[in-house]
């Protein structure tokens, strides 16, 4: 008989990047619900606070650690200070990311290519290899990584230009490889692919050039999700609570190098 408690995480800890606002903090809120205790990581310290606060109604320990993951000191020191004040880390969510403006391959700059490489992929690869390293001497732990449905199918460039893409795609690929070579250690390593999810990504985008206006970029996300999603919708952050939990919990005990789309069926047609 399953015991109906699987999804429980008390006494864990859980330990999330890009944790001060949108996805990141749609993570961190369903691992305190469900028990665990949460370190959030991120580089605006004002935003962490409001993560911190938001989840401390559900009175488990709670901390915010200023870190940008493509600084590897920061990222050792990241790790060290969850495991000083927190004792260990049993879940990560590999989720940092950025988006910059949407753009043809073209017209895009090479500087651009570099900050969403470096933040998307190498930042990943940067906190897996550290998180990992302290992972592996407990002998367990669950790695949930976030790609996107733009790193698993071609999407237009208002949804995932060129470098968004190739970045996410490389999440994936490195979910898999992880997953394989970290399985004798009691360590799973999952992927989320999110579609369209309502978050800050972008929004605070640099730009030399003019922005897009809001009114007209809703008007196009209103009537690309129409098109292009069967549920007709773009999800709540919150919404990824659910999927978030069975693969931080042992309810995903024997899961392991999976991509997980949450997208409403968009990646449904390949």
């Amino acid at each position: 008989m399953t015991d109906k408690n699987i999804f429980d995480l008390t006494g864990k800890v859980a330990l999330i990047t890009g944790a001060s606002r949108g996805l990141g903090r749609a993570f961190a809120e369903a691992m305190a619900q469900f028990g665990a205790d949460v370190a959030c990581v991120g580089r605006d310290e004002a935003k962490l606070a409001e993560t911190v606060k938001i989840i401390s109604k559900y009175n488990h320990r709670a901390i915010a650690i200023k870190a940008d993951v493509t600084q590897e000191n920061e990222v050792k020191n990241m790790v060290d200070e969850a495991v000083n004040k927190l004792g260990k880390i049993d879940i990560f969510f590999n989720n940092a990311g950025i988006a910059r403006m949407p753009t043809r391959i073209h017209e895009t700059p090479i500087e651009e290519w570099r900050v969403v490489i470096d933040t998307n992929l190498t930042g990943a690869f940067i906190a897996l290899k550290h998180v990992l390293a302290h992972m592996v001497k407990n002998k367990k732990g669950s790695v949930i990584n976030i790609s996107s449905i733009a790193g698993i199918r071609a999407e237009v460039p208002e949804v995932g230009p060129a470098a968004y893409g190739a970045s996410k795609a490389g999440i994936i690929l490195l979910t898999n490889i992880a997953a394989m070579e970290y399985a004798k250690d009691g360590i799973r390593v999952n992927c989320i692919a999110p579609g369209m999810h309502k978050s800050e990504l972008g929004q605070n985008n640099p730009t030399t050039g003019p922005r897009p206006d809001p009114a007209m970029m809703q008007k196009f996300i209103d009537q690309y999700c129409q098109a292009e999603i069967p549920m007709g919708r773009m999800a709540e952050a919150s919404e990824l609570a659910g999927l978030a939990v069975l693969l931080a919990s042992d309810a995903s005990s024997y899961i392991s190098g999976q991509v997980f789309a949450q997208d409403g069926g968009q990646s449904a047609r390949l």
